[in-house]
């Protein structure tokens, strides 16, 4: 089973030399990085993706596996399943679970400059109809990236009635999760904790938010944004 089904939350099954399938105990798991740890430079640092993916987004993955053992129903949960039903749970999940649902989200809206593409045809209509322009609505993602206070995320959204919206979270709180302020399907997203950028930028957010524009998937938001309209 690849690790990309497993982040979704499927479970694997192991076949016995009697060839009778049983089921397995299934963890959450990291998928590869779909780029080298220095293909986001100078944007993004080597060193900063080593021990924000190896470091940060490992551990978040270790802790929500702990809780297994207190809530077994999330063995048969897509972390995404998770998200909607977070206040189900306690603290532990919903750190843990929403900082697995982040970054992984997060690894797959960065690409090499040469790789990310730009807004597709469909979604640049639909930014202008609900920021104005391209430039609008990358100040005012700049703005709820930058104004967050303390640690948290963020985030590009399409609302459940279709609209465009810009948005934040605290700490590992995503608009996936039943108790968000803002609701909506993320498109994209970015990581304003520390961690993402203090050894480059230390504490200059604003100059790591400009840089994040330079290696946004662009490829990768169009198929989120398509795929949520249907």
């Amino acid at each position: 089973m690849s690790a990309y089904l497993r982040c979704l939350g499927i479970s694997t099954l192991i076949v016995s030399s009697l060839g009778v399938a049983s089921a397995a105990f299934a963890e959450f798991k990291q998928t590869a990085l779909p780029y080298a740890y220095g293909a986001l430079e100078p944007s993004i640092d080597k060193q900063t993706m080593e021990i924000h993916y190896g470091k940060h987004h490992k551990s978040y993955v270790d802790n929500l596996n702990k809780e297994i053992k207190n809530y077994p129903a999330l063995d048969k949960m897509s972390i995404e399943q998770v998200q909607a039903q977070i206040s189900k749970y306690n603290t532990a999940v919903r750190n843990n679970a929403g900082g697995h649902y982040n970054h992984s989200f997060f690894w797959e809206s960065l690409s090499p400059k040469a790789k990310a593409g730009k807004p597709s045809e469909a979604l640049l209509k639909q930014i202008n109809a609900d920021f104005g322009s391209l430039d609008a609505f990358e100040q005012k993602f700049n703005e709820a990236a930058t104004s967050r206070f303390g640690s948290g995320w963020a985030w590009l959204v399409l609302t459940p009635d279709h609209k465009l919206a810009v948005t934040s979270t605290p700490n590992q709180d995503n608009p996936l999760m039943d108790i968000a302020e803002t609701k909506g399907q993320p498109l994209l997203g970015l990581d304003v904790w520390e961690h993402a950028y203090y050894l480059k930028y230390q504490n200059k957010r604003a100059d790591y938010t400009k840089a994040f524009w330079n290696v946004v998937n662009w490829n990768k938001v169009n198929q989120r944004f398509e795929a949520a309209m249907k």
